[in-house]
């Protein structure tokens, strides 16, 4: 099943395989953003992190990919043991420079560097996994802007939790397309109440940073340390008159999002 926007002059394809993981057709290259697909489990750690479903599709289904875009290594939820395993069938791989001096074959991206792959031009952009100084704890992540030529332009904002980012993000690249919005108030008590990634207050605030881009939210399920729904993200969304502006995908379904 496939939910359509009418098609104007090009479009991505977005499927939603469950957390962080995302498919995306996009400049005839497919994609796909931090690769999990274990089965539900425990990840024991300085935080034991519980995984409570699995991928909506088998990583058998997901197809030839020719870039993954990983905004951090660090953390079972967003690179779990099959991601790994995953990150070895694949050519490009970009992350952060701490991920590329850990992980073999990964391509490390600082904030503002931009890399071409194809008719696409990849940039990393600054994200931050929790409150200001999070780093010390939760480690560097990154985001990734994604444009070319008579494309849409794409935001995948990682583990980022800073409004002021994202609103930095939309100052210097312009108009953005569309947004994958890593969601889901994720928290593990590390910091308090602060949370690691968006909450539905602080999306609602990111949405309004980012004009009128369709925000396509994820990783706001299927993990244990996520403190808010999704229903919980549309009200706010709602309440704030942003309604049209969100489109949550469902998992194992394709959302077809054309250029505006």
């Amino acid at each position: 099943m496939t939910n359509t926007i009418e098609n104007t002059t090009a479009t991505i394809d977005i499927l939603h395989i469950g957390g962080p993981t995302v498919r995306l057709r996009y400049g005839n290259l497919t994609w796909l953003t931090d690769p999990t697909f274990d089965a539900p489990g425990d990840y024991p750690g300085p935080i034991t992190l519980h995984k409570l479903t699995g991928p909506a599709i088998p990583v058998e289904q997901v197809g030839p990919v020719d870039v993954v875009l990983l905004s951090h290594d660090q953390h079972a939820d967003n690179l779990d043991n099959s991601g790994r395993e995953f990150l070895g069938t694949v050519a490009r791989v970009l992350s952060t420079n701490d991920a590329a001096g850990r992980l073999e074959g990964v391509q490390g991206l600082a904030n503002w560097e931009s890399v071409r792959i194809g008719d696409v031009t990849v940039t990393g952009v600054p994200a931050l996994h929790g409150p200001e100084g999070a780093e010390a704890f939760s480690g560097v992540v990154t985001g990734f802007v994604l444009q070319g030529e008579g494309l849409p332009t794409v935001y995948v904002s990682g583990d980022n939790a800073s409004v002021d980012l994202v609103q930095q993000i939309a100052d210097r690249i312009g108009r953005i397309d569309t947004a994958i919005l890593f969601v889901g108030a994720a928290n593990v008590d590390r910091f308090g109440d602060s949370d690691v990634t968006l909450n539905g207050r602080s999306a609602v605030r990111a949405a309004k940073a980012l004009g009128d881009a369709v925000i396509v939210p994820v990783h706001g399920e299927g993990w244990g340390h996520f403190s808010e729904s999704l229903d919980y993200l549309a009200r706010n969304f709602a309440y704030a008159g942003r309604a049209d502006q969100l489109r949550i995908p469902t998992p194992g379904e394709t959302l077809t999002l054309a250029a505006r």
